[in-house]
């Protein structure tokens, strides 16, 4: 069973695509950042950071690991002492910012958490502060990987791919549809709700594959017997009824997307 990935996307396209309204303006995502020095920006070059800076713990140092699954995530921790994060602090990310991948694997894109930690951007990155009362930064991430004018100017034939050549300056550049913030925030709630059930999904393949190990190694030691009378194996099926949570939000989205937020069968 597996929530299909495919399904956000589908409900993005619905809204902000395929029924698009004409009298939407189109704006540059420079335009769309705070207006202060450093909203868009990339990390330290060259000897401003030195992989011989890096600490065992200290102040959070995020790359490409933290984006590339298109979602945050905590990949190798890198940091730097408190003294190196004075001289970079520009470089400073905030909860809700936008990264997105320019170096190793470029065009990959997420969204800083609210519990992120004190942290920094590599080179590696593009980061993204909004102005949140004219964009919110789910619609963004989305509106970058997904939205057919935004693929089209990254000469990107399809959702998903890599994108060479990528940088800051272009990424300033790139034109999005501007939609009224009340439905930006519609998409957000589905979104945010669509990825509690995944978590939920993922926690709970986690404890299976955990209870699997358990129950293979005590085989291997003989310590297993089959005449015990029951083993305790947790609820760890995301079921079709827990997916039904979303109609909650669902209106006025197709029926054929909601149909892909099923699990697979």
């Amino acid at each position: 069973m597996e929530l299909s990935e495919t399904y956000l996307q589908s409900v993005f396209l619905e809204m902000f695509s395929a029924n698009i309204d004409t009298h939407w303006p189109n704006i540059s995502i420079e335009s769309l950042a705070q207006e202060r020095k450093g909203a868009i920006r990339t990390g330290p070059f060259g000897s401003q950071l030195l992989h011989s800076e890096f600490v065992k713990e200290g102040i959070a140092v995020l790359g490409i690991d933290n984006a590339v699954q298109n979602r945050f995530e905590w990949g190798a921790r890198r940091f730097i002492a408190e003294e190196k994060y004075q001289e970079l602090k520009r470089y400073r990310v905030f909860p809700g910012d936008v990264i997105i991948t320019i170096m190793g694997t470029p065009g990959r894109c997420a969204v800083i958490p609210e519990n992120i930690p004190l942290a920094i951007n590599t080179k590696h990155l593009c980061c993204i502060t909004l102005d949140q009362d004219k964009c919110l930064p789910t619609y963004l991430k989305f509106c970058f990987l997904t939205h057919p004018s935004v693929l089209r100017q990254l000469n990107v034939s399809e959702r998903g791919a890599v994108m060479p050549g990528l940088n800051m300056e272009i990424i300033k550049e790139l034109i999005v549809p501007h939609p009224p913030l009340t439905l930006q925030q519609k998409f957000v709630d589905i979104a945010q709700r669509f990825e509690r059930l995944q978590a939920q999904q993922r926690e709970a393949e986690r404890q299976a594959e955990h209870l699997f190990q358990t129950l293979l190694h005590k085989a291997f030691q003989g310590e297993l017997s089959l005449d015990e009378d029951k083993v305790l194996i947790p609820d760890v099926e995301v079921t079709k009824q827990q997916a039904l949570v979303l109609t909650d939000v669902i209106d006025p989205i197709s029926k054929d997307a909601y149909q892909m937020a099923l699990p697979l069968e």
